[in-house]
């Protein structure tokens, strides 16, 4: 479709994109367009990187199994059992 434009037809939509933001702004534009494509271009790069499979390597190592969690129980007074709790558990903290 751009191959198709004529030079009269390139000069008027950049008079109409001038009349529309003004020259003082087209600068500041141009130069936040310039870095979103610069992010997107590292993203791509990233995305790509991530896709590509490992390096094979001739050793194995394995890995230590992961050792079980306890919960742990937080008392408020030493001897109050009423009011302990586990620590993953979350208890609201207004008063009704």
């Amino acid at each position: 479709m751009i191959g198709n434009l004529k030079p009269l037809e390139i000069v008027l939509i950049i008079a109409v994109i001038l009349l529309l933001f003004g020259a003082k702004k087209l600068p500041d534009m141009a130069r936040s367009l310039g870095k979103s494509a610069r992010i997107l271009k590292s993203e791509a790069k990233a995305m790509k990187k991530d896709d590509e499979p490992a390096a094979p390597t001739t050793e194995t190592v394995a890995e230590p199994a992961p050792q079980p969690t306890a919960t742990r129980t937080i008392q408020a007074a030493p001897g109050d059992v009423t009011s302990a709790r586990p620590v993953s558990d979350a208890k609201p903290t207004t008063h009704s």
